[in-house]
């Protein structure tokens, strides 16, 4: 009795483990999608951190968790803000000190593992998010490699093929009890036949 109990709870495991695999893929993958590359939900968004210039508070490949800000001239000094650069690159950088000059805000920032401060300050306008503290090391790896196209064709292939695994893995596991009972029901009419 033992044994099927532990089967059954190990096959219950297994069950809960791949659908929550296949949950979180299927999360990052559409929510990559949606939200053009970055994964996000209850507004906030999961950023990758490609460079060791906030280590060690924050790891090179780590995932972030930011709060898009519209109000981008409230930040204070050691705010840490992720802003755009350039069109396409964002950085995440703590903030040193707060330049006022009439309406016009900007930021002096600079990476915590880095020796001086960011060469330009940046303007408020170019602010696109708050640093929430929330960090998960090593898995912005993963959704680095999920945004590609072998990650995507991965991340899409890979459930299916676990669930398909699974699924002939129960089959036989059920033509194998279905077979024992079969034979264990015609020992049984032999021996009430003799």
């Amino acid at each position: 009795m033992k044994v099927k109990t532990v089967k059954k709870w190990m096959s219950n495991i297994i069950s809960v483990i791949l659908l929550l695999v296949f949950v979180l893929m299927l999360f990052v993958v559409v929510s990559s999608k949606a939200a053009g590359g970055e994964p996000q939900a209850f507004g906030y968004q999961l950023k990758t951190v490609l460079s060791g210039s906030m280590e060690p508070g924050i790891k090179t490949g780590s995932i972030i968790v930011v709060k898009p800000t519209a109000d981008t001239k409230r930040f204070k000094k050691n705010d840490v803000i992720t802003f755009k650069e350039e069109e396409n690159k964002l950085i995440t950088h703590r903030i040193v000190e707060v330049i006022k000059d009439g309406e016009t805000v900007m930021y002096r920032t600079k990476g915590d593992n880095n020796k001086t401060e960011d060469m330009n300050p940046v303007l408020s306008e170019n602010v696109v998010a708050m640093f929430t503290g929330f960090t998960i090391p090593y898995l912005g790896y993963f959704t680095e490699f999920s945004k590609s196209k072998q990650g995507n064709a991965l991340l899409l292939i890979l459930p299916g093929i676990l669930l398909l695994l699974y699924s002939v893995f129960t089959i036989w596991k059920t033509i194998s009890k279905l077979e024992k009972d079969n034979k264990s029901s015609s020992q049984d009419t032999e021996k009430s036949i003799s």
